[in-house]
């Protein structure tokens, strides 16, 4: 079982910050398909969990500093991040647990027969159907 972890960057950069991170997710994303149809006729299932903003340790302390930069409080500075991002329909970002769960399933016995294909973990940031 391979699990790569992507991100909503690969469909959905941001020119002004993040376009080498997008870039790389992307190759990760494309790399992914390839192999999983090289790899699945042998056993081995390839999958991509694709995140948008989750709030790491890191994440919050992006918010503090746009916070203090902008002088602002941390809520309205989490809000001028999601709509830095086109909103997140939830009105929050995802939870380190929340995609670690979702990678526990993937690679659980009860998954056993998905392979090749994104999920995206987002909130709703970038619409799928």
């Amino acid at each position: 079982m391979i699990v790569h972890v992507t991100s909503i960057q690969s469909q959905l950069p941001l020119p002004e910050a993040t376009m080498a991170y997008a870039a790389a997710k992307a190759a990760l994303s494309n790399y992914s398909k390839g192999l999983s149809k090289e790899v699945s006729p042998k056993g081995i299932r390839v999958v991509r969990v694709s995140p948008g903003w989750v709030e790491t340790e890191a994440a919050v302390g992006l918010v503090q500093g746009i916070a203090r930069e902008n002088h602002i409080d941390e809520d309205a500075a989490r809000s001028r991040l999601m709509a830095s991002l086109g909103g997140i329909p939830i009105g929050r970002p995802a939870k380190p647990r929340e995609v670690a769960d979702l990678v526990a399933f993937l690679v659980s016995a009860q998954a056993a027969s998905i392979t090749g294909t994104e999920f995206v973990i987002d909130g709703g940031s970038v619409p799928t159907a």
